[in-house]
């Protein structure tokens, strides 16, 4: 991805849980609203409240803030702001959803009974705490790519196991603190609810998620190791929200690091060390053509292809 810093593309993280009635009506002019000025991303609406990421103009995402925080219910949105060279998105979605972060256990509602939050500020000393069970709510391939000192990984592949994950080990969380975060605080929030409905009392979550701790926490301070995944073409980012050094792997879309790109079983757009053994000698033939056709496209001046 290209390094320039000129009129740099503004990214904003965004989400609330609150009860959205009529979410249906508002999807064709949320996308009119942002494809006509030239944002692009994606915007999950559900009853439950709305999750997304976008990108645009400093001045076109402003206005969008604008129009979403007039709608009825989204007022104090949570929002976290980055930047990004180029564009990291390819399309602009906005989707319909049962859940705008889906865990499948139904009546929870983090509106009403999420845990408690807590300030970046305050993270490192909670999360020092011997006391509190430490979680990281994300997915492996994420956490893959760095997580808090000290914090569980559950090792889920989707957050739908992470409430059957939480009943294997209820015992390790009854009677302790616990602490979830999550990217951006959404998962966290939801799994905070999810506990709580247990019955279990001391449950927090890191307010802004790792997108705002990032942004607020000097590293010298920082309890966070590595770099966090994104859900875009920057793929990762670092403290200050600066972009990171991870790229995906175009053949199975897992984060890798710089140690992953050294491993022998890394091909660029062909191969790496989380599917190299999965893969077939067909299925690498097939990636290395499409790779090619990606180079010869960008040789030729094209726009990059999607999944480039």
């Amino acid at each position: 991805m290209t390094t320039t810093t000129q009129n740099p593309v503004r990214v904003a993280a965004l989400y609330k849980f609150t009860p959205l009635d009529g979410h249906e009506a508002l999807c064709a002019p949320l996308a009119a609203f942002c494809c006509g000025r030239g944002i692009k991303g994606t915007l999950l609406l559900a009853h439950e409240g709305i999750n997304g990421t976008v990108a645009g103009s400093e001045e076109a995402i402003a206005a969008l803030m604008c129009h979403l925080e007039a709608i009825e219910g989204l007022a104090g949105l949570e929002v976290k702001y980055s930047s990004a060279a180029e564009m990291p998105f390819h399309r602009m979605k906005v989707r319909l959803k049962r859940e705008i972060v889906t865990m499948g256990v139904e009546d929870i509602d983090p509106a009403a009974s999420a845990g408690t939050y807590v300030a970046p500020a305050d993270w490192n000393a909670l999360i020092s705490d011997a006391d509190t069970l430490v979680i990281d709510t994300r997915n492996a391939y994420e956490v893959s790519l760095g997580t808090f000192q000290g914090a569980v990984d559950p090792r889920t592949t989707s957050f739908r196991e992470f409430p059957a994950w939480v009943e294997q080990h209820r015992g390790e969380l009854e009677g302790r603190k616990v602490a979830m975060f999550c990217t951006g605080g959404i998962r966290c929030e939801k799994a905070t609810a999810y506990v709580k409905s247990l019955g279990l009392k001391n449950v927090f979550h890191l307010k802004g998620g790792i997108l705002k701790y990032l942004e607020d926490v000097p590293a010298e301070e920082s309890l966070w190791q590595g770099e966090c995944f994104v859900f875009d073409e920057r793929v990762s980012v670092s403290h200050g929200l600066a972009e990171g050094e991870a790229e995906l792997c175009r053949a199975c879309r897992h984060p890798l690091t710089v140690g992953d790109r050294l491993s022998p079983k890394y091909a660029i757009g062909v191969s790496c060390p989380h599917c190299f053994e999965t893969r077939s000698d067909a299925d690498r033939e097939r990636y290395a053509e499409r790779h090619r056709q990606v180079e010869l496209a960008q040789a030729r001046g094209a726009k990059r292809h999607i999944g480039s």
